[in-house]
């Protein structure tokens, strides 16, 4: 049997700007306190915004798994989101899942 290898791109300024380009958000929520409750508001953000809260993600998610040292840890964390899976890619979906779950409160801002 033989096996079928996917083509990965090698040249990692590619996979750096791909990595983060899958992991930006449109959107992000804020809590916003109505009344006597506080209310979490779906917030359409700039690009400059969404690649800066990329960026933390994917640090947050390699400072999160275990690993030898940050480098390593990092590069497979980049490598994963240029794939489109990984810990900062959950973290996109779960923040856009929670947005368009609360898209009712988006007249709050």
């Amino acid at each position: 049997m033989k096996k079928i290898q996917q083509k990965i791109e090698t040249n990692p300024l590619s996979i750096l700007r791909q990595a983060i380009r899958g992991v930006t958000p449109d959107i992000t929520i804020k809590e916003r306190r109505v009344g006597g409750s506080n209310h979490q508001v779906p917030i359409e953000i700039e690009s400059t915004q969404g690649k800066a809260l990329a960026i933390s993600w994917l640090l947050a998610a390699s400072q999160k798994c275990p690993g030898r040292n940050m480098a390593f840890k990092l590069s497979f964390e980049l490598v994963d989101a240029a794939k489109g899976s990984g810990d900062a890619i959950c973290k996109k979906e779960k923040t856009h899942k929670i947005a368009e779950a609360n898209r009712a409160f988006a007249h709050f801002c």
